[in-house]
């Protein structure tokens, strides 16, 4: 395989884990009721529904609480992916200090995702993304070893 390959599978799947987040973010950061989003395994973790937990007159503002925090978690996730995709972009992964760099920031990310995940919201449907992210990150960390320096 040429390096020039090589070198788009060291970039490429960080920029699409950044572009991903973005999305996510954006998906938190704009829906009208985003806990609605992973309702199954937010519903699971409280063990109640949210129409019971709603209807509860101690609850009243409960809505308007969460859809504070979610859309501070939508721009949170939406500014890590800015700052993904906007590191890819500006270094082109091209040296190996900024590959192993990116490399192990994201692993440490995708490690504490996978735990918060795994142990706390199994039924989460974003786990399909966990795994995706995780195989771009493969890629991405696989291809980079094969990156001949110049």
């Amino acid at each position: 395989m040429n390096q020039k390959t090589i070198h788009n599978l060291t970039w490429i799947p960080l920029f699409l884990i950044g572009l991903g987040a973005i999305g996510l973010g954006a998906g938190w950061l704009f829906h009208p009721e985003p806990w609605m989003l992973d309702q199954p395994p937010n519903e699971a973790l409280l063990q109640t529904s949210f129409q019971t937990l709603f209807a509860v007159d101690i609850n009243a503002h409960l809505p308007e609480y969460l859809l504070v925090i979610y859309r501070f978690f939508g721009w949170w996730v939406l500014s890590i992916g800015l700052l993904i995709v906007t590191y890819v972009q500006v270094t082109r992964m091209g040296t190996a200090l900024a590959r192993n760099s990116i490399l192990a920031v994201l692993l440490f990310m995708l490690m504490g995702v996978a735990y918060m995940v795994f142990n706390f919201i199994p039924l989460s449907p974003f786990k399909t993304i966990l795994y995706l992210q995780s195989v771009m990150w493969i890629t991405s960390a696989y291809f980079s070893t094969q990156l001949k320096s110049k």
